[in-house]
This record gives structure tokens, sequence and C-alpha cells, in this order.
């Protein structure tokens, strides 16, 4: 019988490796998934780089981002920022937070970021800002404390895509496969935005067009055709992750292994009680 939280881990660690072969993630950034039986808790690696999770690497979290059981794993510092985006929006069941090179320039200037394209449309209408200073001053940058994240869900409102000021961007949807799409065409579309500013002026889709065009990149049909896509790509590397192991029940801590890395037999992820961005 399908085993949904064994599905859910499977699709998550391929959901993360997917995002950061296309270049939006890299050592850094997360990606998470509400969980498939259990809406009161998400799912979520351990402190590890994108490109690298395994369906083993996954952890439950409740909704206050506290770990079901995952005594003595190193945790990402910034798992707030799910918790809390999943508190404050019962539409939303996945959520990703990176640092794309491409979106760190309007981060940084300040300078809108909107569509320009049709596939960008998927961002919205708007991505609003977030910074940090206006509640808490000069912090360390990073989302940990509930009462950040809770601002940073705020901010996010009914919005699909929020930018942190000099910090990167945070992305939800209302599936993974969802997120993921959002994730790189936003991506995609600060790289052409910023492209067509050299050359001058630009002339972005309209609030009709971005409202009318964002819902039809989302069907069924283009999503599934560009998630084919991207496995596709993904497995021709060699970066699948490995197939989700029998059985795993729902509701249930997931067994972990310490894990070898692919260039060589050196350990990684060896677990402390600390936790990293």
């Amino acid at each position: 019988m399908p085993n949904p939280l064994a599905e859910a881990c499977y699709e998550l660690a391929l959901a993360n490796r997917i995002i950061a072969h296309e270049g939006v993630l890299d050592g850094f950034g997360h990606v998470s998934v509400r969980h498939p039986t259990d809406p009161g808790r998400y799912l979520l690696a351990r402190s590890r780089s994108p490109e690298l999770i395994e369906p083993g690497d996954i952890f439950e979290f409740t909704l206050d981002s506290e770990p079901v059981a995952a005594k003595g794993v190193t945790l990402y510092g910034e798992r707030v920022i799910h918790g809390c985006i999943y508190q404050a929006r019962p539409d939303v069941n996945a959520v990703c937070h990176h640092h794309s090179p491409s979106v760190l320039p309007f981060c940084i200037t300040g300078i809108e970021l909107v569509p320009v394209f049709h596939m960008g449309a998927v961002l919205g209408t708007a991505a609003p800002f977030w910074d940090s200073r206006d509640e808490f001053g000069d912090t360390n940058m990073l989302v940990v404390k509930p009462e950040e994240g809770q601002s940073l869900a705020k901010a996010l409102g009914a919005h699909w895509m929020v930018l942190m000021r000099r910090h990167g961007a945070t992305l939800v949807g209302t599936t993974l496969r969802e997120l993921v799409f959002r994730t790189i065409y936003s991506h995609a579309n600060a790289e052409i935005q910023l492209r067509s500013m050299l050359l001058g002026k630009i002339g972005p889709l309209s609030r009709g067009e971005a409202e009318r065009t964002g819902p039809h990149q989302l069907q069924p049909r283009p999503m599934a055709r560009a998630w084919e896509y991207w496995t596709e790509r993904l497995k021709k590397s060699g970066e699948m992750p490995r197939p989700p192991r029998r059985g795993v029940r729902a509701n249930r801590p997931i067994k972990h292994r310490a894990s070898t890395s692919r260039a060589g037999k050196s350990p990684v992820g060896k677990t402390t009680k600390r936790s990293r961005p």
C-alpha cells in the first residue's frame, strides 16, 4: 500500500535537489512541505546542503518548529520561517527560503521585482519587502526567533513571495510542485529583469496580465511538463535521491544513518545539538 509519509519525504528530497540543480539554492537555503496526513506538522531536512538531501534526512516538526524526534541532530536555525508561515497561511503546503544571486540585487537595492515575462507571473502581482531592522534593529540577519518568523509571515501576507532586505527571499505554494515551479521561474524572472534593466526601461506585465497568466502557468499540464524536464535533467546528472525505503510509517520517527559524500568516503552531517542556518 502507498505510504504517504515516505512518498512525501522522497518528493521533498527531490524538490531540494531540483531547485539546487537549477541554480537557485547553493550550499544554503531550505525547502519544506506540510505533513501529508497531519496539517499541524511539517517536514524539513536536517541541516544539510539542499543538493545532498536524501529522504532519510527528513524530520517532522510541529508548527512551533520543534522537532518531533531529532535528538542530537543538527537542524536548520531558520526553521521558524517555515513554521510561522504554516501557522499564518492554512492554504500554504510548501515553503522555500533561498539566497538566489539573481534575486539578491532586488533585496539589496529595494527595486521592485515584477513579472516581466509570462512564466514570471507565477511570483504573483507583487513581491513585498520585509526588513528585519524595522522591528528588531541590528541582528545577525538570520530569522531564528518566533517573533521574527511571525513578522516575516505577516509581511508575506496573502502574497506568494516576500523579499528579505539584504538577505534573500521566501516563497510559498499550495503544493510542493507548485512551490518548485514558482521558485525556479521567479528566479528566472529576476535574471531577465536585471538584464532588461541594463538595456533600458522595462515593460512588465500589467496587473491584469499577471493575474491571468500566473494561474494559467500553474495548471497541472504545464507543471507536469516542467517537473518531468527538471527530473530528467537531475537524472542525467546522476544526482537523483535514493528511492524511499519500505516500512516507514506515517507519524513515526524516521531512523537516520550517517551518510557519506559522493566525492569520497568521508562522513558528512555528523550530529550535534547546534542549529545552523
